[in-house]
């Protein structure tokens, strides 16, 4: 059984060097697989079995926040 996807509205990103940083920040997060940022929607989606709140935590670290 895989995984769900699951999405997050993110703001602050800006630029492609956004997404980058974001993305590298939360598949630190144990239990994330995969990861893809759309900077155009603002739509973080993850793959894998983390935990909410690391993955919360990761966007804040990366210097952005969850809607």
């Amino acid at each position: 059984m895989t995984d769900p996807d699951r999405t997050y509205n993110v703001t602050g990103m800006t630029c492609g060097h956004c997404t980058s940083s974001l993305a590298t920040e939360v598949l630190q997060v144990p239990g994330v697989r995969a990861v893809d940022v759309d900077l155009d929607s603002g739509v973080l989606t993850v793959r894998g079995d983390a935990d909410d709140a690391a993955i919360h935590k990761a966007v804040d670290e990366a210097g952005f926040a969850v809607a």
